[in-house]
């Protein structure tokens, strides 16, 4: 009993905060005021002190301008985690605009969707997500496409680093930096997660939402670290697909260290 009270407890405290702060964000979206960067991670250190998740950043933020960040992708959890550390906006699936509570969370968040299946469109999308950058603000990727189970990393995407080509005219310097970016859930109320534990934090989509959200809440305590790591730069000399590897090895191996305690895949 006690712990559904708790559970209640933390719905209606992030239900109350939201409806608060939505109509405050949709103004400053309206107007372009520099609030609707940063009320967006206010909420989200909120969200994720509620829920439990204990965020443990390994590195820094890199400071050169126009950034993306290009992160493994685990959960619908990864986006809270991401941008309580950080001023962001993600590049979502054109599905997830439609979805409840997620997909108003994901406008707040000032989203870009894209539909990926419509290659027509592609290059306004690309377009969009360019003046982003351009515009200074620091774009993720989630460069798998989809989510993990937690345990590995998919292979990343080069196609999606199309942006940072199209960000190129609109950087004072001729180039984009990009970070690589580990997320790792290793801990639940202080043991291990292990292989088979790890999918309690990882959401790979053939889950439903409320049964693995009342599993996270009723945990109560969830380590995540992120790791940053050294930024490629991507200038008019690169090479799209050797720079996706260079960033991907750099993911896997923050991923496999954190989870794994080394670069092998091993278990602790």
């Amino acid at each position: 009993m006690i712990v559904w009270i708790r559970i209640a407890a933390i719905l209606v405290i992030i239900l109350t905060v939201t409806i608060v702060l939505l109509p405050i964000q949709l103004l400053s979206s309206r107007w372009n005021w520099k609030l609707a960067w940063y009320l967006p991670r206010w909420w989200h250190r909120l969200a994720a002190k509620l829920l439990g998740l204990r965020v443990i950043t390994h590195g820094s933020l890199e400071i050169r301008r126009p950034l993306l960040i290009a992160a493994n992708h685990c959960s619908w959890k990864d986006i809270i985690v991401l941008a309580s550390v950080a001023d962001v906006v993600f590049i979502a699936k054109s599905e997830v605009r439609d979805w409840p509570v997620f997909g108003w969370l994901a406008k707040w968040q000032r989203s870009v969707f894209v539909e990926r299946e419509r290659r027509r469109q592609t290059g306004a999308q690309v377009s969009d997500v360019a003046k982003r950058l351009g515009d200074g603000e620091i774009v993720v990727l989630f460069a798998e496409g989809t989510t993990s189970d937690g345990n590995r990393l998919l292979d990343f995407k080069s196609s999606l680093f199309g942006a940072a080509a199209a960000a190129l005219e609109a950087s004072a310097t001729r180039s984009v930096a990009i970070q690589p970016v580990a997320l790792a859930y290793t801990h639940a109320n202080g043991l291990p997660l292990g292989r088979y534990g790890r999918p309690l934090a990882a959401w790979p989509g053939d889950i439903e939402l409320m049964p693995h959200l009342l599993g996270i809440l009723k945990e109560g305590a969830v380590d995540v670290q992120v790791c940053f790591g050294d930024a490629v730069i991507y200038d008019d000399k690169s090479n799209r697909k050797q720079v996706t590897k260079d960033v991907e090895r750099q993911v896997r191996d923050m991923l496999q260290t954190q989870l794994y305690g080394s670069g092998l895949n091993k278990e602790p």
